[in-house]
């Protein structure tokens, strides 16, 4: 497993979990910013519900990065179970670790570009 220890593994594979637990019970608590904005001009005024329709629209963008975030952990974790964290899911190169750290859920390497000198 690239260069990561059975401890390395076992550190990444806990910081993994406690990431998914966390964005877990930020989706079960549910939020009411993304419910439909309502359009009665009697009870909330144009400015109000332009105000409205920005937050459920924010609100809506951040569920679906949370959704997408427990995606790239589940297949992190698929990977530890498979013996293939810690390598690049395109080369095959070993990921750094400084890389890992940053993001444990990080499924390829940084290619440095090349230079034309």
């Amino acid at each position: 497993m690239a260069d990561l220890t059975d401890d390395d593994i076992d550190y990444f594979k806990g910081r993994l979990m406690a990431m998914r637990d966390e964005l877990t019970a930020f989706l079960e608590t549910g939020d009411d910013e993304t419910a439909p904005v309502q359009l009665d001009q009697t009870s909330v005024g144009r400015l109000s519900r332009m105000d409205a329709i920005q937050r459920q629209a924010m609100a809506q963008e951040t569920e679906r990065r949370r959704h997408n975030d427990l995606r790239r952990i589940a297949a992190a974790l698929m990977r530890i179970e498979d013996g293939e964290y810690g390598y690049c899911v395109s080369s095959g190169d070993p990921i750094p670790r400084a890389r890992l750290e940053l993001d444990p859920a990080a499924a390829t390497t940084v290619k440095k570009p090349e230079s034309s000198s």
